[in-house]
């Protein structure tokens, strides 16, 4: 509420309701499109510009570090760079699609000097049984995201390509209609002040 003194403009410092409501709308919704962005950063772009995989941890061979529900992000590394301790991700048979992200315990070579790999995850009592060879590894885990990996599930293939990018320009469009709001409600207060003190010269 404002009123004229003297020919000046003096305006009440008290802050309305529904502009500190307004301004936590605001808030959370921001930290909304952040988290999404976020999250796509994380689980597509990241990886693609990486030659990185995200996969789904199905069981809890690997808890605590890797519970279920968890989405790890693998990327190539040399099979040189694996050591006792490295969690990598690889194929139980060469060649086939199923993958198991397991802890390195040892590692050898066989009889043609190829380096071969024995895991075993962290929750189990005893290793794996079958030594992992080189062809067999698709990568390391890069890092682990909590709880995504469930989501990620639910799409796959081109649906998931098209829901991330509609989902993109959804946010984006969000984002630069929310920017424009705030710099034209800004610039309006400055406005009116301005007219009135007009008025009141």
């Amino acid at each position: 509420m404002s009123k004229i003194t003297g020919g000046l403009i003096s305006r009440s410092t008290m802050i309305r309701p529904s502009v500190i409501i307004g301004w936590v709308g605001r808030i959370l919704l921001w930290m909304i499109i952040l988290g999404c962005l976020a999250i796509l950063l994380l689980t597509v772009l990241i990886p693609r510009l990486a030659g990185a995989t995200p996969y789904t941890i199905m069981t809890g061979s690997m808890r605590p570090a890797l519970p279920p529900g968890t989405l790890v992000v693998v990327r190539p590394v040399p099979v040189e760079r694996i050591g006792v301790g490295s969690v990598i991700t690889y194929q139980l048979k060469s060649g086939q699609p199923t993958v198991v992200t397991h802890r390195v315990i040892s590692q050898g070579t066989n009889g043609k000097g190829e380096l071969r790999f024995r895991t075993q995850g962290d929750a189990n009592d005893v290793a794996d049984q079958a030594w992992v060879r080189s062809v067999q590894i698709r990568g390391e885990v890069w890092y682990a995201l909590p709880f995504l990996g469930y989501p990620a599930q639910l799409i796959t293939g081109r649906q998931h390509q098209l829901l991330v990018y509609l989902l993109s320009v959804v946010l984006l469009g969000y984002a630069v209609f929310m920017f424009a709001s705030a710099v034209r409600d800004r610039r309006r207060p400055r406005r009116s002040q301005q007219r009135e003190v007009q008025k009141a010269a």
